[in-house]
């Protein structure tokens, strides 16, 4: 499926009137962007447990409102084809993404609505360097992403989606550098279709596809830089392709791999001894821990293991942490081992 030739450009309308906006819609783009911020980030506090929603039993009446609500889901998809009428609706749809399971299929089979949302997508390359992006137009962009990341997410459009090989239309997203609220919010976002994909169990072909496709330096680099939320999903993705057996073989495989690794979650360590940020040191510990399951890198941990993970320095923010408590005890355990 050869999306990118499906792409012609637009100009970009929009992007002319992107400061013209007043108090109460910035305050609207806030709440947006922090309702997107949750949706990357949810699911990615507990790293052993992946929940799907089950729709209720519908009385009657409930089931003629579900069908109204879907007829106008229908709709919003198909405004997705009109440049005027789209941006409205990729507000619409992320909100409604959760309330109907079946919109990734819908996204993904209806005429022309993928190639529209990667038009968004390229439509911010230009703003990405020199720095120039705004809030409205981040919004933007990040609307359009949560509903690839509604599509990498279910289970039938999960392996399509990898197949026509989207995700590095994210790359660009996630090697900008800029701290500024609407370059943040871009990366978790985009850190979330990432991290959507990852999420499943049978993610073998993912992990190859990711490995193949240079994201641990840029996971890395987001991991040391990042604000928290960032880091959280970043770590998460490294976490979860460590995982896997062909991900700890990757990073095992050569020192300067595993130094790359190890270096970013030392700092992460020393930098966490500061912030106390508990969702972070629980994927910190599970990454060491994954790591000393391979022999040569639990060779080298015996001698680069954080000191801060060796004695009680994070003993008070894991009082009630048992999960992790144990985690780091067996990590512990595995580097004592002759």
């Amino acid at each position: 499926m050869a999306m990118a030739g499906l792409i012609s450009p637009k100009p970009l309308s929009y992007l002319q009137h992107a400061g013209q906006f007043n108090p109460y819609q910035q305050q609207q783009q806030q709440q947006q962007q922090q309702r997107l911020a949750g949706s990357a980030l949810s699911g990615y506090s507990d790293t052993h447990t992946h929940t799907q929603s089950h729709t209720p039993s519908l009385h009657p009446h409930q089931h003629i409102m579900g069908l109204q609500e879907e007829s106008k889901i229908y709709s919003l998809v198909i405004d997705l084809t009109d440049p005027n009428a789209r941006e409205a609706a990729l507000l619409e749809l992320s909100k409604k993404r959760e309330q109907y399971e079946e919109l990734a299929l819908v996204l993904w089979h209806s005429f022309g609505i993928m190639p529209a949302l990667l038009q968004e997508i390229v439509s911010v390359y230009p703003l990405l360097s020199p720095p120039n992006l705004t809030a409205h137009v981040s919004n933007r962009v990040c609307n359009a992403l949560a509903l690839l990341q509604c599509v990498a997410s279910h289970p039938d459009t999960r392996q399509l989606f990898l197949n026509a090989h989207i995700p590095l239309f994210l790359y660009p997203f996630l090697n900008t550098t800029s701290k500024t609220r609407p370059f943040e919010y871009l990366r978790l976002t985009s850190l979330g279709v990432i991290g959507a994909l990852v999420k499943q169990n049978d993610n073998n072909t993912v992990i190859h596809f990711l490995l193949s496709t240079e994201i641990i330096p840029l996971c890395l680099r987001i991991m040391e830089t990042g604000s928290e939320l960032s880091k959280t999903v970043a770590i998460f993705i490294v976490q979860k392709i460590l995982l896997d057996e062909t991900g700890l073989t990757y990073i095992c495989h050569t020192y300067e791999r595993f130094y790359a690794v190890g270096t970013v979650l030392s700092n992460m360590v020393n930098q966490l001894v500061e912030t106390q940020a508990v969702r972070l040191l629980k994927h910190v510990v599970r990454c060491y821990l994954r790591l000393s399951d391979n022999m040569r890198a639990r060779e080298a941990l015996r001698a680069c293991l954080p000191e801060p993970l060796r004695d009680q320095t994070f003993s008070v923010l894991l009082k009630g942490d048992m999960v992790t408590k144990r985690c780091l005890t067996t990590l512990l355990n595995n580097l004592n081992e002759q």
